[in-house]
């Protein structure tokens, strides 16, 4: 049979993206999976020998948490495995958009492709013009979602964000431009969209999501358009909606490969009946770090303004239940079902997650602090201008670089490049006696790396805090940044 090996876990099962095994049952499976791979096991499995809580595992469709045999359900040749790891919506809205002033000549014509479908016509037109949608975020999913939503005519767009443009935005950030550079991104949207249709009122939120402002602010809209790309976020998104009663459409991206689904609704799942808690801090790379194909971000932010448009229209079979999987180098789309779990601590039969909660410490942040950290898990935190000043003193500083081959040809400062998934099997390149100062993009490979060198007795390690990134910001502004 075989088993689909998503993007973020490729690098341990020697790249590749279906692994073929023979096997009775789905314990079995993996466990010829994990032996043939055996730094796929400590992703899949904790400690105790139990599937983690932030993979999830399906056989065909089905998720194996909901079958009879669970992991030891019989599977035959022709089924497929998939691994399904967490990357960082009805009819009631449609009711509530029921009244709203006639459409203006103007807007007849504008929206004149629209009201020739027998599914939207003047009156789903008017429900789109009273709908009040939040989008959490403006910026790769953000960007193709507002747009879209904005000439579709939503009468009112909530956007949370608090960032600026950057130039790496721009090649996937389609609602910003070259001259937007610096620029708040709020303002920047704000600009876009009323390019786009004037008649759309934009309600601007400049500050970060939180516990204490989230329900605040979720409470004067219909839908939430999940467009975040971290776990804290997403987690406080997820739980906010389902206390607030409001349909979470979802989408996440990493690399070439992405994730849709409708959360939060009365009958279906929430985020966190497929993801009861989130993956160890720096366990799943950022787009920062692992990048992302720019056309990508365009796909899923499309296809959550199609969900939202559907669940306004109340037209059509919404990503309810279902998690649609997106791979655009195969440019194949997979569905899986999706359950409600009873036991869910948030939309469960009886929850226990009643109120907002600290959603960094959740997923195993530290806390954020005026200064910067001076060690983490054990690993010293050396800052860029330390290194600098030492390695200007002649220290005898080892500089080891754990990104790929493609970054250091874009970016190095010196570094012996030994990237963190050949790290295991070219320790002995390094002298265990030497002061050892390491460095990815912008430090979370760094530290696992720091820590693997630890636990294997090395002695006097660094994480360069920041990494490449905060060199080129603190150091040298002509090491690219990318």
């Amino acid at each position: 049979m075989n088993i689909h090996i998503p993007t973020p876990l490729r690098p341990y099962a020697d790249k590749q993206a279906v692994v073929h095994v023979s096997a009775k049952t789905v314990a079995d499976a993996l466990a010829a999976l994990t032996s043939q791979f055996p730094e796929l096991r400590k992703h899949l499995y904790s400690d105790e020998g139990k599937l983690r809580s932030f993979v999830n595992v399906y056989l065909n469709d089905e998720d194996i948490r909901y079958l009879d045999k669970k992991e030891n359900a019989p599977v035959k040749e022709s089924d497929s495995l998939s691994i399904i790891p967490s990357i960082a919506g009805g009819a009631p809205v449609a009711e509530a958009a029921a009244s709203s002033a006639a459409l203006t000549p103007e807007e007849m014509g504008r929206y004149s492709r629209h009201l020739i479908l027998p599914e939207v016509g003047e009156e789903g037109q008017l429900k789109l013009k009273a709908a009040r949608v939040l989008c959490i975020g403006a910026g790769g999913l953000g960007a193709p979602l507002t747009m879209y939503l904005a000439a579709a005519g939503v009468g009112t767009l909530g956007i949370v964000d608090f960032d600026v443009v950057e130039a790496s935005n721009l090649h996937r950030q389609v609602i910003h431009g070259t001259s937007d550079v610096g620029r708040a991104k709020l303002d920047s949207a704000e600009d876009s969209l009323k390019a786009i249709n004037p008649n759309v009122k934009i309600v601007k939120f400049p500050m970060r999501l939180s516990s204490e402002n989230a329900l605040s602010i979720f409470r004067d809209f219909d839908i939430v358009a999940d467009g975040t790309d971290n776990f804290p976020t997403r987690y406080l998104v997820n739980d906010a909606c389902v206390l607030s009663s409001k349909p979470n459409v979802y989408a996440s991206i990493f690399r070439f490969e992405g994730q849709a689904s409708v959360f939060a609704t009365e009958t279906g799942p929430c985020y966190r009946c497929l993801y009861p808690e989130p993956p160890p801090p720096g366990l799943v790379p950022s787009c920062a770090e692992g990048g992302v194909l720019g056309i990508l971000p365009g796909m899923l932010g499309i296809i959550q303004a199609t969900e939202v448009i559907k669940l306004i229209l109340g037209q059509g079979e919404p990503l309810v239940g279902r998690l649609l999987l997106v791979d655009t180098l195969a440019m194949r789309f997979r569905e899986l079902k999706l359950h409600k779990n009873p036991d869910c601590p948030v939309c469960g039969t009886h929850p226990t997650a009643t109120k907002l909660i600290d959603y960094e410490q959740f997923c195993g942040l530290p806390p954020k602090s005026a200064e910067p950290a001076t060690v983490v898990n054990g690993i010293a935190q050396m800052q860029p201008t330390e290194l600098k000043r030492r390695m200007d003193a002649g220290d005898k500083l080892f500089v080891l670089d754990v990104r790929e081959p493609y970054e250091f040809a874009i970016a190095q400062i010196g570094g012996h490049l030994i990237p963190l998934n050949d790290l295991p099997r070219r320790m002995g390149e390094l002298n265990a006696n030497r002061e050892i100062v390491v460095h990815c993009k912008v430090g979370g490979r760094s530290q696992k790396a720091a820590e693997f060198l630890a636990q294997n007795g090395f002695k006097h390690i660094y994480n360069l805090a920041g990494g490449i990134t905060a060199w080129s910001e603190k150091v040298d502004p002509l090491v690219p940044k990318y």
